[in-house]
């Protein structure tokens, strides 16, 4: 095939949403599979809903999930993304070129006119659509009036025939001319619409394909036509299908996190998120469901791609994040899991204690924000919270001997570490007559609040002689009841 070239191309409005992630990561990995580039283009010429802070946040995202892109055709070396508002000289020569050639066309009208044609075809329960008013102007008369009246230019679509998208992954679409819109190509302010500035710049920039969502397909055949009316070669499309909720509704804030800032603040790690995405509409296949980014960039393809709807299952995230905090070396487990502490205000400001409890809860955390839950027992001081586990098997008849014998030989001791612990055990097992779970399970019930976790021997040592016998006493009191 051609050399491919394809393109990430958000508008800075916000934090970058999961679906913005996904497009750029299928560009990503299309460009890389098959030796291309990938461009990074902000489509910023929508002045109106430019948020401070979003370009950054978007350089950030992609650095954090090693998405590298590439330098343009225009550009010699890599010195950053292209930014649409720093090129709108260009939209305004093609527009003004298509004007000359009758394929676009100076508009006057109001916005109150427009409000109320549009309004009038909601009541008669049509498309909305401009009407084609100023069509009727001459080229001289528009041309003189331009000089003084504010003014758009539209896009003069043709009245009949039909225009065909061919999809790469959802075949041929065809639209009845007559149900696309005069759309607008300058706006008033003189700033471009996304549809002029997207086609001349994917024009200019040489791409090869235009991998986005689903949502941009109806302005496909609008993108087509301009194509034509400018005399050039189109680029392959592949729209992507929409992420869902687990409702089937589409993705959105109300029912969850849609950020990728969301889920780097909860404590994701990027290689766990980029694999989760990919999945989320294409398979290799097969049932692997994890996958490095080499892994990806080698099996990736268009055609692999679906086009039903991809929901997005909160849960199987936190699963495979799991996985992926499981498989990290230990050095940076822990560097990421001692960071994760300070943030949250659960350090204790003793390092190798910290570390300790890290590599206690590791197997316990999906998230690295779970630390702050997996890790309470050793901050505790009150009352412990128990699991409705936990809570049968405190109130067990043996389990009160058990309490009141352990808390009787740990007292004994002056501090509390695993040779200790195993002699107090033993004391315990030959005084109570009580051994195996019916002996581990009450204690480790007693002490953690919980009937799974880090090694109990390993618990009790950084629990300490104090905490332990309150955490008896408490079990004893319960017990009692």
């Amino acid at each position: 095939m051609d050399k491919v070239c394809v393109r990430f191309a958000p508008s800075p409005t916000g934090f970058v949403h999961v679906g913005s992630l996904r497009t750029a990561l299928y560009n990503f990995l299309y460009a890389r599979h098959h030796g291309g580039r990938f461009i990074l283009r902000v489509e910023d010429t929508d002045q109106s809903r430019y948020t401070e802070g979003a370009v950054e946040d978007l350089l950030e995202t992609l650095r954090w999930c090693g998405l590298g892109y590439d330098a343009g055709p225009e550009k010699s070396d890599q010195t950053g993304p292209y930014f649409q508002s720093q090129r709108t000289a260009l939209y305004k020569k093609y527009a003004e070129q298509l004007v000359d050639d009758n394929k676009a066309y100076f508009c006057f009208c109001s916005d109150e006119r427009l409000k109320k044609m549009r309004d009038e075809q909601v009541h008669r329960k049509i498309t909305p659509k401009y009407d084609g008013t100023c069509r009727k102007i001459s080229a001289k008369e528009a041309a003189e009036r331009g000089k003084s009246e504010t003014h758009v230019i539209r896009l003069k679509v043709p009245a009949t025939g039909k225009t065909t998208v061919k999809d790469i992954i959802r075949g041929e679409i065809d639209f009845q001319n007559g149900m696309i819109d005069d759309q607008i190509l300058i706006k008033s302010d003189g700033f471009p619409t996304y549809h002029l500035a997207n086609v001349v710049d994917d024009h200019l920039m040489e791409i090869s394909h235009v991998i986005r969502g689903e949502e941009w397909l109806i302005s496909t055949p609008k993108h087509l036509l301009l194509y034509q009316y400018l005399g050039w070669e189109p680029p392959l499309f592949a729209h992507l299908p929409l992420l869902l909720n687990a409702d089937r509704s589409k993705l959105s804030k109300r029912q969850g996190d849609v950020a990728v800032e969301d889920y780097r603040e909860k404590g994701y790690l990027p290689q766990a998120l980029v694999n989760f995405v990919a999945l989320l509409g294409w398979n290799r296949g097969d049932d692997q469901e994890i996958f490095t980014i080499d892994q990806l960039v080698a099996d990736f393809s268009l055609e692999r791609v679906n086009k039903s709807g991809a929901v997005f299952d909160q849960n199987k995230l936190r699963w495979m994040n799991g996985l992926y905090i499981r498989d990290l070396p230990e050095s940076e487990y822990l560097h990421l899991a001692l960071e994760a502490m300070q943030k949250y205000g659960v350090a204790s400001g003793n390092m190798e204690q910290d570390e300790q409890i890290a590599l206690m809860v590791r197997n316990k955390l999906d998230v690295f924000s779970d630390i702050v839950e997996k890790t309470a027992l050793f901050r505790h001081s009150g009352q412990l919270s128990y699991s409705e586990e936990a809570q049968r098997w405190i109130s067990l008849s043996a389990s009160q001997a058990v309490f009141a014998t352990l808390k009787q030989e740990v007292e004994k001791f002056t501090k509390i570490d695993l040779e200790a612990f195993r002699k107090i055990m033993g004391s315990v097992q030959k005084i109570t007559g009580v051994k195996g779970k019916e002996l581990w399970m009450p204690v480790r019930a007693a002490l953690t609040g919980l009937t799974e976790g880090p090694e109990l021997p390993s618990v009790i040592e950084l629990l300490g002689k104090e905490k332990i016998c309150d955490y008896l006493d408490q079990a004893l009191r319960k017990n009692q009841r």
